[in-house]
């Protein structure tokens, strides 16, 4: 049947294409003919002819699916499975330290050196807390070819309470100090045995102090401080000083403008009069009284932080009826170079110092009670630096700087008076005075710190200075070059160490005597060039248990017999050991 189909159409196909051959081999003239068009043409599109997507086959071959019937017989079956309950699994947590709110600490060391520290704080209540500090340091001295009685004493109490409120906080501070020190600084050779046990060369400092502060949260007012010193020596010397100090903060659109107020008072007397008189008939009194404002406009922009600031000083020597009016500038800027790796820094600022003889004696304890005390005029401190992070563990610093300071006080022996028979025996060239110049100076500054890892620190630093004073004298007991090096390791978890080490350049002083109907300028002196030294000290510990521990402290390593200050050698190599207890009570 298939054969026959294909036959047909074979047939077909051939009539059809010889029959139009024959149509194209006759050529007739078929002429022409006019439409004409009466309708525009509208084509319209039918509707198409749509598949459907499961056509409906009528072939017989086409074989109907079968349905199928599903029949499910349930059958109980008996189980004994019990699953158990899953746990979450735990974080291993850390144990946190141990804390304690008291310690107390005791060392003993060769040249009688003791240690004794112990503090304590006490939570009254939630938002009300007492602390209480000791701190005591002595040694027996023992200088080799120190003729005169050199121990020494320092002993400090201090008690505080705090209050934190919701809006605001609170508290108050009392202070008790005692030391013990000797004018055993005598120049060489120049005493004979019978005068030498003659003098008395022991001084008795006393500090007492008390203060308070209150600090404002969400307030214009932000804080207020005052504190009073009482300050007295073994030879009827004393001081009182007061400070106020005030600040508010006022918000001026992206700015912060703040103001400070001062009120600083100083007054004291000393019996006896300068070393540098030949006779003791009058002693010295002083007393200044500073008041001072410092508005300040702070403008923090993204890398900018700057600081446009003035500082106003109204000065009064009450004792000599004398007052003075001073403006400071106050600018500080830092900017963000690089991130946090460069940070360039600078400012100009100055002040009205006020000094006192307490500040003195904690800077040199050698100083004789018949000072000359007046305010340093600091016009100016001008700076530049740069400061970042090398590295994630190295950070550096750069300064440079320079300071114009009138009537700044320079440390000088005083001369040795014979004709002088005071008390005590501080005016054997054995005692220092103080020396006030017009300084000019030069200072550069640089220092590194690395953090070698979480339980290794290092750091290093250096200055150098260079000084212009305006009588010509060299800028007395001030070194040209500083440095020191520190270090702190904590070798696991039981075992620490540190070091640290120091370097002062030379300084320069003289030794006088004095005359009778000469100027102390005209008084015969010769020049001293002290040394520049060095000093190592190191400290090694070890934790027993979380409250215990031990430890073992070295001072002057290198045992070098260097004079801090003229005429005063330190003690030798000095080792010291203790323990350090912390508990709860």
């Amino acid at each position: 049947m298939y054969k026959n189909i294909k036959l047909v159409l074979t047939l077909g196909a051939f009539l059809i294409s010889a029959q139009f051959v024959v149509a194209q081999e006759e050529k007739e003239d078929l002429g022409t003919e006019t439409v004409t068009v009466t309708k525009a043409y509208t084509p319209t599109v039918s509707d198409a002819f749509k598949i459907k997507s499961l056509p409906n086959l009528n072939d017989s071959i086409v074989l109907k699916k079968k349905k199928i019937t599903y029949n499910i017989f349930s059958v109980p079956v008996a189980s004994t499975f019990t699953p158990s309950k899953g746990t979450a699994s735990k974080v291993e947590r850390i144990p946190p330290p141990e804390l304690f709110n008291s310690y107390a600490s005791a060392g003993l060391g060769n040249y009688g050196n003791t240690t004794a520290k112990f503090y304590t704080t006490r939570e009254l209540d939630r938002d009300e807390n007492l602390d209480i500090g000791f701190n005591h340091n002595s040694s027996r001295g023992d200088i080799d070819g120190v003729e005169l009685d050199n121990i020494f004493s320092d002993t400090k109490l201090d008690a505080s309470y705090s209050k934190q409120d919701r809006d605001l906080s609170w508290g108050a501070a009392v202070g008790l100090q005692h030391q013990l020190y000797n004018w055993y600084g005598l120049p060489e050779g120049v005493y004979d045995e019978t005068t030498v046990n003659s003098i008395d060369e022991r001084q008795n400092y006393y500090m007492a102090e008390v203060g308070g502060h209150i600090n404002v949260e969400e307030s214009f007012f932000k804080r207020a401080d005052l504190k009073y010193r009482r300050f007295w020596d073994a030879v009827k010397s004393g001081e009182n000083r007061a400070v106020l100090n005030t600040a508010l903060e006022l918000p001026l659109n992206d700015e912060v403008l703040g103001i400070k107020a001062k009120v600083d008072y100083v007054g004291g007397d000393f019996e006896n009069a300068s070393v540098n008189s030949t006779t003791n008939d009058q002693g010295i009194k002083y007393s200044n009284l500073q008041v001072g404002i410092n508005p300040s406009l702070v403008m923090l922009r993204d890398d900018l932080s700057l600081n446009l600031g003035v500082n106003i000083v109204y000065g009064m020597d009450l004792e000599n009826s004398e007052s003075n009016f001073y403006i400071y500038p106050a600018v500080t800027a830092s900017y963000r170079v690089m991130d946090e790796t460069v940070i360039a820094y600078g400012g100009i600022e100055g002040e009205l110092r006020q000094n006192s003889y307490y500040d003195f004696v904690e800077e040199n304890t050698y100083v004789s009670p018949t000072l000359s005390i007046a305010p340093t005029d600091s016009q100016y401190n001008a700076y530049i630096g740069l400061k970042g992070q090398l590295l994630p563990n190295l950070s550096y610093n750069i300064k440079g700087s320079y300071t114009a300071e009138n009537n700044s006080p320079l440390f000088t022996l005083n001369p040795q008076n014979n004709f002088r028979d005071d008390e005590k025996g501080y005016y054997y060239g054995n005692s220092f005075d103080v020396f006030y110049d017009d300084i000019k100076t030069i200072g550069v500054f640089g220092e590194l710190n690395v953090d070698v890892n979480r339980n290794f620190t290092l750091g290093v630093n250096a200055a150098v200075y260079d000084y212009n004073t305006e009588t010509d004298n060299p800028a007395w007991n001030l070194p040209n070059l500083t440095g020191s090096l520190f270090m702190d390791y904590q070798i696991g978890e039981k075992w620490y160490a540190g070091a640290n080490l120091f370097y002062v350049g030379e300084r320069d002083d003289f030794s006088s005597v004095a005359e009778v109907g000469v100027t102390p300028s005209e008084f015969p002196a010769t020049m001293i060039t002290l040394d520049g030294y060095f000093d190592a000290n190191a400290h090694v510990g070890y934790r027993v248990d979380n409250q215990l521990s031990i430890f073992v402290k070295a001072a002057n390593i290198a045992n070098n017999n260097y004079q801090r200050w003229a005429n005063y050698p330190v003690q030798g190599f000095q080792i010291l050991a203790g323990a350090t207890y912390k508990f709860n009570f």
